[in-house]
């Protein structure tokens, strides 16, 4: 049995509570729409432990990330929580 999930997008918000951290990631479709434009699906993940820790220590809003996880389900909700993030391309700061 496999349960897994890949996404590489750019974080949009992010909500820290007890230890763990709630990131939505904005995911580009890979076609473009009738106007000519790609839009972005809006992906929730949660993270645990040291993951949300440095996640939350080193990326902001609009930093490219990578995350490789799990998918759960709590009473028909399906939740995406992350086992791994990988941190691909930040924004400088000037």
């Amino acid at each position: 049995m496999l349960n897994q999930f890949v996404i590489v997008g750019k974080i949009v918000k992010t909500e820290s509570e007890n230890n763990n951290t709630n990131i939505v990631v904005a995911v580009p479709r890979p076609y473009k729409n009738d106007n000519e434009e790609y839009e972005s699906d809006m992906i929730s993940c949660v993270l645990f432990g040291e993951i949300a820790k440095n996640t939350k220590a080193y990326c902001k809003e609009d930093d490219s990330i990578g995350i490789k996880g799990r998918i759960q389900t709590n009473e028909g909700n399906m939740i995406l929580i992350a086992e791994k993030v990988t941190f691909l391309s930040s924004k400088s700061s000037e």
